[in-house]
């Protein structure tokens, strides 16, 4: 009996560390994308973010585990649209042989406007296409396609998740637009951290204003900054936020300076962890959506 006890259970562990085994393994630049790949991977996906959450992707220097990391990727995903420029170099001091897969692949790119000075980029496109919904029903796409081809015995159950997750997005979507078309037109006006927000200025018909380009690198300077409060007095624009990726300093000097409240801290560029109000892409359009609303009525 006890030898019988033995072998069951230890084809129960061989079983259970196949299964691990068998997992697609996969590596995110960043939380949100990583987010996205999970909602479509489910148990068949290990992912690994590189970038965690509350990370800033643009100024990320990747360490000598993350090298270690992408060596045993079989797909990697990535934004795209110059903003993980350090990608590269990791990919080739790795020596990893993963597919790259770029999800913003079929994104009709913002051009960061033209104002005369350089933001410290080192690229003209704005990145964060994530920001409005109907490109991140093309990020969905873009991985459930990846997923398939590297794995397509999994390729019905991929496709099952992303249908079930496209509903979720449409129905977000509805949610923004109701929601802000409660806001009156002459306040849809909105101060940030950085230039985060043009993909969802462009979708829902907010207006951003920011001290920083598309990009955290480059500090924002003193012209940015007195342009910035010259305008929120002269437009009387109701309300700043500080972004969760962002150092609060700056923004709370130009609050202080033009008497603007300062709404709730918003999502930009990286989740929340698990205990905070950000921890999926669909609870940080929500949370950003009520910080807006809240702040702009």
């Amino acid at each position: 009996m006890l030898k019988h006890l033995t072998l069951c259970f230890a084809l129960v562990v061989t079983s259970t560390m196949a299964h691990a085994q068998s997992k697609l393994e996969t590596i995110a630049s960043m939380s949100i994308i990583g987010d996205f790949v999970r909602q479509i991977g489910g148990e068949r996906v290990q992912v690994t973010t590189l970038v965690g959450a509350g990370g800033d992707t643009h100024t990320f220097q990747p360490a000598p585990q993350d090298a270690r990391r992408m060596a045993q990727a079989k797909l990697v995903f990535i934004n795209g649209l110059g903003l993980e420029g350090w990608l590269p170099r990791l990919v080739q001091s790795s020596g990893s042989k993963a597919k790259v897969v770029t999800v913003s692949t079929g994104v009709k790119a913002i051009r960061e406007a033209s104002d005369g000075h350089s933001h410290g980029h080192g690229h003209d496109l704005d990145p964060h296409a994530w920001q409005d919904v109907a490109n991140a029903k093309l990020y969905a796409r873009n991985i459930r396609d990846a997923l398939s081809a590297a794995d397509p015995e999994g390729a019905s159950f991929y496709t099952a998740r992303s249908e079930a997750y496209m509903a979720e997005l449409d129905q977000l979507d509805r949610e923004i637009k109701q929601g802000l078309a409660q806001i009156p037109p002459e306040r849809r006006r909105v101060i940030t951290s950085h230039d985060a927000f043009g993909y969802f200025a462009k979708a829902y018909g907010l207006s951003f204003v920011a001290p920083q380009g598309v990009s955290t690198e480059a500090e924002a300077s003193s012209r940015d900054v007195a342009r910035i409060i010259r305008q929120i007095r002269a437009e009387k624009i109701p309300a700043v936020f500080l972004e969760n990726i962002a150092d609060p300093r700056l923004m709370t000097q130009i609050a202080r300076e033009t008497d603007a409240k300062i709404g709730p801290r918003v999502y930009s560029d990286s989740l929340s962890d698990s205990s905070g109000p950000a921890p999926t892409y669909l609870d940080m359009m929500r949370h950003n959506l009520r910080a807006f609303s809240e702040a702009l009525r």
